[in-house]
C-alpha cells in the first residue's frame, strides 16, 4: 500500500462496502461520543442487593408469622388437653392452672383468689379458639 492509497485515520472504509459511514448505527467522526460498555456488574449487584433485602424482609415476616402460628397452636392444644368440668362459654375468661401431680385444669377462679401455680390465662373466642391473655 502506498501512501496515496492510504486513508485518514477519520474516515470509515470498508475494502468491501467502501465510504459506508452514512449507513453505520453509530456515530463514527472524530467529535462523537465515545462508545463505552456500560458497567453492568455495579447495576446487577445493586439489584441483587435489593432483591435480597426484600426477600429477607418477606423470609423474617413469614417467620414471625409463623412462630406467632405455632404459638397460638401450642396454646389451644394445651388448654384443650387440659382437664375441665363444664362448657366453656365464648367470651369469657378462664385461667389454666397446674395441679400437684403435673397435669393441667382450667378454672374461672383467678389466680390472686388461691394459690395454684398459674399457668396463663386465657379467652375463648367465637372460633372456639384460645386466645392466650396472660
Amino acid at each position: 500500500m502506498n501512501r496515496e492509497e492510504k486513508k485518514p485515520d477519520n474516515v470509515v472504509y470498508s475494502e468491501t462496502e467502501g465510504y459506508n459511514a452514512s449507513i453505520l448505527p453509530y456515530a463514527t467522526n472524530v467529535g462523537a461520543p465515545a462508545i463505552r460498555i456500560d458497567d453492568l456488574v455495579s447495576w446487577k449487584s445493586r439489584g441483587i442487593s435489593n432483591v435480597n433485602k426484600e426477600l429477607a424482609q418477606k423470609f423474617n415476616e413469614l417467620k414471625a408469622q409463623y412462630q406467632s402460628l405455632m404459638e397460638e397452636f401450642e396454646w389451644n392444644e394445651l388448654v384443650y388437653n387440659a382437664k375441665f368440668s363444664f362448657e366453656p362459654v365464648v367470651g369469657e375468661i378462664y385461667h389454666l392452672y397446674r395441679s400437684a401431680d403435673g397435669s393441667d385444669f382450667l378454672s374461672l377462679i383467678a389466680p390472686y383468689e388461691w394459690n395454684r401455680e398459674h399457668v396463663g390465662t386465657f379467652k375463648l373466642n367465637s372460633d372456639k379458639k384460645w386466645i392466650h391473655i396472660s
